[in-house]
């Protein structure tokens, strides 16, 4: 979890909410029939979701996109599930997602949708943590490089 953090540039004040984020529904059902009332990630999803999209937008209209439909074509792109998947990767979030047994024979901490939803997850974590700004300056630190001024 550290080098979670460390690769984020975030340190979580209740880091319960970064396992409830690496948490997948299959797993947390699985601990359930075992006594263990856990929670996962869905929620955090979705609040992680709108964060990202509301950071992608801030980031843009910083770097002069001139137009909302060049915000949108760009926006949209970054919220790709391939590109969502490929920062999971870079800082490190596969091998720590909480995957229930089905998933783990079938590798889904290498999908890119399950990378995706884990990596919105920890957004929306890093929001009900350390509040919006906290999420804007995690998508900034993640994204910074890769958004280029718009050359109109």
């Amino acid at each position: 979890m550290e080098s979670i953090e460390e690769n984020l540039g975030y340190r979580f004040r209740d880091p319960t909410l970064l396992t409830r984020a690496l948490t997948r529904k299959a797993f947390a059902n699985e601990e359930r029939q075992k006594g263990r009332q856990l929670e996962d990630q869905e929620v955090l999803c979705t609040l992680g979701d709108a964060a990202l999209k509301a950071a992608f937008v801030d980031l843009l209209v910083r770097s002069h996109y001139p137009t909302p439909d060049a915000i949108t074509r760009e926006k949209e792109s970054l919220e790709r599930h391939d590109a969502l998947a490929g920062i999971a990767l870079q800082i490190g979030l596969g091998p720590s997602i909480r995957l229930g047994a089905g998933e783990r024979k079938q590798e889904a901490e290498k999908e890119p949708d399950v990378l995706a939803e884990t990596l919105e997850a920890v957004i929306g974590a890093i929001y009900l943590d350390g509040g919006c700004e906290a999420a804007r300056n995690a998508v900034m630190r993640l994204y910074g490089n890769r958004i280029k001024p718009h050359r109109g």
